[in-house]
């Protein structure tokens, strides 16, 4: 990520979080190979896991609404509405 990207919008809250020595060393470790501060690589990290948390969420939750809906329509069908109805009385003709 271009350190430009990582300064877009403006911040004004704040996160504190305690860690390890050893998880300090190596997120600082990783931010200088990135070539970022420990702040943008926490920043921008915490904020692309969070967005996959999310979307994965969002996927559950639809997947199951989803198959609610399609077994509660396989269980309790619609009645045919008129075009449905002519639609299966053409077939018939056609098909026999």
């Amino acid at each position: 990520m271009a350190p430009q990207a990582a300064y877009a919008g403006k911040r004004t809250e704040r996160l504190d979080a305690r860690v390890s020595r050893e998880e300090k060393r190596v997120i600082e470790t990783a931010a200088s190979l990135r070539g970022i501060s420990v702040t943008d690589l926490l920043r921008t990290s915490v904020k692309d896991a969070a967005a996959q948390i999310i979307r994965e969420n969002e996927v559950l939750t639809l997947a199951e609404r989803s198959r609610k809906t399609f077994v509660e329509a396989l269980l309790h069908p619609p009645k045919p509405n008129e075009k449905a109805l002519a639609a299966a009385k053409r077939f018939k003709q056609e098909v026999g």
